[in-house]
């Protein structure tokens, strides 16, 4: 059987990535992409073709490229028996930041310019104290930090880990999982009959999931939980 860990993650400073944009209005989805956490956590090292030890949790601040490889980083984690799941929000409330810049065209273009009219946009975050959850799985035990940082301020946040008790495997049968998925890791291997979508890049979510198929329980906790089996990460084509 895999390991399996519940992840809760606080927020420490504000959170912003923009899920959408209305007009001026950049805003954030209370929702946390598995692509995103993978890299926060530490099991992608994006300087190399494969990551060989997941604890390292070497976190790289500067990127050579603007270009995602996410099929090159994340087809590694496969091999490894390791699975993030998306982080839906157990607690949260939002700001609202509005910003200002000015007119520069002469410093991009190189185009004279006598006026210098400033402009404004909005970006509505998630405030520090809220809180997040979500899953890994993984073959081998595994170690988490304390602190990762997320979004385009990396904003601080800790993280807390519990690893469930007894998974028992149970046979293919028709079930709801209320937390978020990712279509595409999950479809392949289970009949999903109905869902919630959430739209936000790189791949939309998914969540309420009425879905068929194979599931893991866990004794000892107060309320039921039923995780899907057999989740990895794949990419359209």
């Amino acid at each position: 059987m895999p390991h399996i860990y519940r992840c809760t993650l606080e927020l420490h400073d504000s959170l912003y990535f923009a899920t959408r944009e209305i007009g001026r209005l950049y805003e954030t989805e209370p929702i946390l992409h598995n692509y995103g956490l993978c890299y926060a956590l530490g099991f992608v090292d994006s300087d190399r073709h494969s990551t060989t030890v997941a604890e390292e949790h070497a976190y790289r601040y500067f990127c050579s490229e603007q270009v995602p490889k996410y099929e090159e980083h994340l087809t590694p984690l496969n091999q490894q028996g390791i699975y993030v799941t998306p982080a839906r929000a157990v607690y949260h409330t939002a700001v609202l930041n509005t910003w200002k810049y000015a007119n520069n065209n002469y410093h991009v273009e190189m185009e004279k310019t006598q006026k210098n009219i400033p402009s404004f946009g909005r970006a509505k975050e998630i405030a520090p104290e809220s809180q997040f959850e979500f899953f890994v799985f993984s073959k081998n035990p595994l170690t988490f930090p304390r602190w990762i940082r997320l979004g385009k301020w990396m904003s601080k946040a800790e993280v807390a880990v519990t690893e469930l008790p007894n998974p028992k495997r149970q046979s293919a049968k028709e079930f709801i999982f209320p937390y978020p998925l990712n279509p595409l890791d999950v479809m392949f291997t289970n009949q999903v009959l109905s869902y919630d979508t959430i739209n936000m890049p790189p791949v939309s979510l998914i969540r309420n999931v009425r879905m068929v198929g194979e599931y893991y329980t866990f004794e000892g906790l107060s309320e039921p939980l039923k995780l899907p089996v057999n989740m990895h990460y794949r990419f359209s084509q």
